[in-house]
């Protein structure tokens, strides 16, 4: 059985918090962090950035969250800032509202019994690369066995770059009650230092290293490793949080897509119109410059004469509302004709 955390996460139930956009491991050839994160001080709360601490409760709301998980950068830099929303969010959401970090640091017993006190529930540890299969008799070990002494859920997370066996004995010692292998991956952020050190992606996939599974030939075997794939991440984790956000925000007339996506129709029409045509007001809302309605409505409304133009938009319930697809109903209208006659 996986932890709670990584359960709560497959359901799209986690809320990502970007503590911290600073790291003293700069020889971390494959992090994954974009120019737009790497050291700076800014916080993020999934894509919301934070001004406040009421944007993370808004946040949390927004997808319904079930906990949290909080990352960097590193979060143990900043103890104060990273105590505090913890706190905040077991006060506002309750104990049930698990909460997990990720760190590559130790940080200590001080840092261990703060964070226990604030509320976390599990730390997910990241030694560096270079000391994988010599972590026994370091403070790595001793971390572990502090953690678990301060009331933490002490883990290893780490990146599908080898197999190393330490990780599974440290399981199998008690020290760690798991360990997450992430399938190596090639970002934006880390595409030319990962191909400076030989690395290619897996052929046909976006962001996947070419031999990642190939990691767990000797690891995968404990029950208490887990692989997470690019895949999943994508299809399960991703997809389930944007899910949960289209649920809470959608209007009346916006269609939630299998991939978590609203969509509606936009039209410049006069929103007079509507009234004529005797529209019910769920159907509809009037923007600053344009009217955003039913985009099924909108379509017979186009087919019928009775508005000139218009589209189908699709985009993300995040709090950016980015914009995946703009269609104009007029080619959606001449692709239905090519489909139609093609039928025939």
């Amino acid at each position: 059985m996986i932890s709670e955390g990584c359960e709560q996460c497959a359901k799209g139930g986690k809320m990502v918090i970007f503590v911290y956009g600073y790291c003293d491991q700069r020889d971390c050839f494959y992090c994954p962090l974009g120019e737009n994160r790497k050291n700076v001080t800014d916080v993020y709360a999934n894509e919301r950035k934070v001004e406040k601490d009421q944007d993370l409760i808004e946040e949390a709301k927004r997808m319904d969250a079930l906990g949290s998980s909080l990352t960097g950068g590193e979060p143990q830099e900043v103890m104060d800032r990273t105590c505090r929303y913890i706190s905040l969010l077991k006060e506002e959401f309750g104990e049930d509202h698990h909460i997990h970090l990720y760190t590559g640091i130790t940080g200590g017993r001080e840092n261990m019994r703060r964070l226990a006190e604030a509320g976390l529930d599990e730390i997910r540890f990241h030694p560096p690369l270079d000391m994988w299969g010599d972590l026994h008799g370091t403070e790595w070990e001793d971390i572990l066995y502090i953690a678990r002494e301060e009331g933490l859920t002490p883990a290893f997370e780490i990146p599908g770059i080898r197999p190393e066996d330490e990780f599974v004995t440290f399981v199998e010692e008690g020290a760690a009650e798991f360990v997450n292998v992430n399938e190596f991956e090639m970002s934006q952020g880390n595409f030319r230092r990962m191909q400076e050190k030989g690395y290619d992606l897996k052929e046909d996939h976006m962001s996947a290293v070419e031999g990642s599974h190939d990691v767990l030939d000797s690891m995968a075997k404990h029950p208490k490793v887990y692989f997470c794939t690019s895949v999943f991440k994508d299809a399960a984790q991703h997809r389930n949080r944007l899910k949960r956000m289209a649920k809470n925000v959608r209007r009346p007339f916006d269609e939630i897509t299998d991939d978590g996506t609203l969509v509606y129709g936009k039209t410049w029409a006069d929103p007079s119109r509507f009234e004529e045509l005797g529209v019910p007001e769920d159907y509809y809302v009037v923007k600053s410059e344009h009217v955003e309605v039913a985009w099924w409505l909108l379509e017979e409304m186009i087919d019928e004469g009775d508005i000139e133009e218009g589209e189908v938009v699709e985009q993300y319930p995040t709090v950016d509302g980015r914009v995946v697809e703009r269609t104009p109903i007029s080619e959606m209208a001449a692709e239905s004709d090519v489909v139609s006659s093609g039928r025939a």
